[in-house]
């Protein structure tokens, strides 16, 4: 897929959104989701896009999916011990080399990575913990990445490791602030811990009385926290957020109770995370997944159970192109997105007449 192809698209897509716009050809462009067959219905809520030919998906019962030709078709794997288990994130590399984590209390949270396609994998973290219960990882770059827990003794655990995702150690929490109580993460999409650029990384939160993002500019080490307009509850918070660089960025979420509501469902930021706006206008429902595309500063996807919406100024405007349920979403460097999520579906995005 060629950069210069996929620029050409995004900008007709955009100058027909606005009123009376028209392509070339007399036919409106279309951005939609084309559907891979995966021949299983589990529940990708694990998503990471290499490539338009390389992507990864991880979900329940254990599976873990990867293509290599574009979504034509699709390799299975099982990392051991986990066929009864949630891979609720996946961070791919290449199409050799993915992290994986699965999700629960004690020790069904866990950590496993492949070298070899997944046709092998290694357990590289079991978590002995019993009140930790972890539900996403991040990477700033293949060595150095994150992995977060809920609150444990009244503070966000996080995970980092150096080596690539062999072994992960536990980074001390008394420059973590405090969190509030019920506050926790949401394993929905992969995307409660997110990183920009070789430093800087932040977590969503829902669940208590404010939906909050924690921001670290050293590789997890220290954080500051803030409050987000999102509106926060048992069920309602920030799900998950995406950063063009280490000061713009979009935050969705909403209450997934009430999935086809958007009520302060989203906002964006200019500072880091310090401070959070409401869009113009915003997705018709809760959203999950969010990613930035790569070619141009202000277009953004979107994605929930009620459909994907697409932004061209950085999140200020959306506009709803499908009605599907997903819940995670991811670009590649070359442009390619993908989305995942319940039975089985696995979509690659579509720009054209």
């Amino acid at each position: 897929m060629k950069r210069s192809l996929i620029i050409a698209a995004l900008v007709v897509v955009g100058s027909a959104a606005l009123p009376g716009a028209a392509s070339a050809t007399g036919h409106p462009p279309t951005v939609s989701w084309r559907l891979s067959t995966t021949g299983t219905e589990a529940q990708f809520r694990g998503l990471s896009a290499v490539s338009d030919r390389v992507a990864w998906a991880s979900g329940t019962g254990g599976t873990v999916l990867r293509t290599t030709n574009g979504g034509r078709e699709w390799q299975r794997s099982t990392p051991p011990g986990t066929e009864k288990l949630e891979l609720r994130d996946v961070e791919a590399f290449d199409s050799r080399t993915a992290v994986v984590l699965s999700i629960g209390p004690g020790d069904q949270s866990r950590i496993f990575r492949t070298g070899d396609g997944g046709t092998t994998w290694t357990e590289a973290f079991r978590n002995a913990e019993p009140t930790a219960f972890y539900d996403c990882l991040a990477f700033f770059d293949r060595d150095h990445g994150l992995a977060l827990s809920d609150p444990v003794d009244g503070k966000f655990r996080i995970l980092s490791t150096s080596d690539g995702g062999r072994s992960w150690r536990p980074n001390p929490s008394d420059r973590v602030p405090a969190a509030l109580e019920g506050e926790f993460a949401f394993a929905a999409s992969g995307q409660c811990v997110t990183t920009s650029g070789p430093r800087d990384a932040w977590i969503a939160t829902g669940g208590g009385a404010k939906a909050r993002v924690f921001h670290s500019s050293d590789r997890g080490r220290s954080w500051t926290v803030s409050d987000t307009v999102l509106a926060s509850g048992a069920s309602a918070g920030v799900f998950a957020t995406a950063f063009r660089d280490r000061r713009t960025g979009i935050a969705v979420g909403g209450d997934y109770g009430k999935p086809d509501t958007a009520v302060d469902a989203l906002a964006t930021t200019r500072d880091g995370g310090k401070t959070w706006q409401k869009p113009s206008t915003a997705p018709t429902g809760y959203r999950s997944g969010v990613t930035w595309h790569p070619f141009l500063p202000g277009a953004a996807i979107a994605v929930g159970p009620s459909g994907s919406d697409y932004t061209l100024d950085s999140g200020r405007h959306w506009r709803q192109f499908d009605t599907g349920s997903f819940d995670t979403v991811d670009c590649a460097a070359d442009g390619a997105c993908w989305a995942s999520g319940t039975k089985g579906r696995i979509a690659k995005l579509h720009l054209g007449h």
